[in-house]
Parts: C-alpha cells; sequence; structure tokens
C-alpha cells in the first residue's frame, strides 16, 4: 500500500480548513445581508405609511376649513408640521444606524401626528363638520393610516430586533465587524407617551 507524503496531507488539511472557514464567514454574511435587507425593507413600509398620511393631510384640513375658518392657529400648525416632515419621509437607510438623526426623524413624525390630533379635537365643536361624509371618509383613512403606522414601526423594530441580536452575538460580530455591519435604531414611545395624561372631570 502506498502512504501519501506528509506535505500533501498537511496541504489537504490546511485547504479543508480554509475551505471550512471561507464557507462560515460566507454563510454568515450571506445571513447579515438577508437580515440587513429586511430591516430595509420594513423600513420602506414605515416610509410608505408616513407618505399615506401625508398624502391625506391636505384633503382633511381644506375639508376642515370649509366649516371652521377661523381655526386658524391649528391649521398653521398643521401646515408647518407637514412642511417639516415634507422633506423627510424618504430619507437614506444610513438614518437606521445614526440614533441622533433616527431621533430627529422620529420627533418630527411625532410633531406632525401631534398637530394632527389637535385638528381632529377642533373638529369635536363642529357637529355639521362631524356629519359631512367627505370629512367622515377622511377621518377614517386617517385613523386606518395611524395604525398601519403603529403596525408598521413594531414590525420594524421586531426585524431590528433579530437584525441587532444577530450583528452583535459572538462569532457573527466578527463578519458584522469586518463588513460594516452596524447595529440598527428601534422607534421608540414619544415623549408625551412616556408619561400619564391628567384626567379631569
Amino acid at each position: 500500500m502506498k502512504k501519501f507524503p506528509k506535505w500533501l496531507i498537511v496541504v489537504a488539511v490546511v485547504l479543508v480548513c480554509v475551505f471550512g472557514i471561507f464557507g462560515a464567514y460566507k454563510n454568515t454574511y450571506n445571513s447579515l445581508v438577508y437580515l440587513d435587507e429586511e430591516v430595509t425593507s420594513q423600513w420602506a413600509e414605515v416610509q410608505n405609511q408616513y407618505q399615506r398620511r401625508m398624502d391625506l393631510i391636505p384633503n382633511l384640513v381644506s375639508t376642515v376649513k370649509g366649516y371652521a375658518a377661523h381655526e386658524s392657529d391649528v391649521f398653521k400648525q398643521v401646515s408647518d408640521a407637514r412642511s417639516k416632515a415634507g422633506g423627510q419621509i424618504n430619507i437614506s437607510d444610513d438614518v437606521l444606524s445614526d440614533p441622533e438623526a433616527f431621533a430627529r426623524y422620529q420627533q418630527v413624525q411625532d410633531q406632525l401626528g401631534s398637530s394632527l390630533q389637535r385638528l381632529l379635537m377642533v373638529t369635536e365643536n363642529y357637529p355639521e363638520l362631524k356629519a359631512d361624509k367627505n370629512f367622515l371618509a377622511l377621518q377614517d383613512q386617517l385613523e386606518g393610516t395611524e395604525n398601519r403606522i403603529t403596525v408598521a414601526r413594531k414590525r420594524f423594530n421586531d426585524t431590528a430586533k433579530v437584525y441587532n441580536t444577530k450583528v452583535r452575538s459572538f462569532p457573527t460580530s466578527i463578519v458584522a465587524n469586518m463588513g460594516g455591519f452596524e447595529k440598527k435604531t428601534y422607534f421608540t414611545a414619544s415623549a408625551e407617551a412616556q408619561s400619564a395624561p391628567k384626567v379631569e372631570f
């Protein structure tokens, strides 16, 4: 029986180790790419719902103006909040890895949501507006959109959690650092939601 030379055995072992390490690196890297794309996809859905809300606002405001023309302060607040948010619906995915930029984005969207709540509170003073079919349809669409935003933000957070866990877990964290995969920022509750509302009877 012919014996293999030692150097050939050493080369074979080294090649098996190199291919094994490369395979593990490739699989880990590809799984991080997949998860990163999932986060980006969920982010796009959040932006899509914010855009839907943005598109509903002009119709809602014009309908309310027809009944409550003297509520100019509220209309100005909504208009200002919408214009601030206008340039910040579709922003780059880089903001997901920058907590400060993400917080600014979230704050602008929260301000827009708050101004819409004030607008809807004004409508309580106008029973004829609350009976208007156009207003009721817009209000339903806005309510549905706000629910979709909540769902989209939760799905984004769930996907970001899976991604962040993978990025921070050993030994995947080594590949993540080498590949430039960074932890993503989560949506959090607004400052107003952190304190209990004051209820007076």
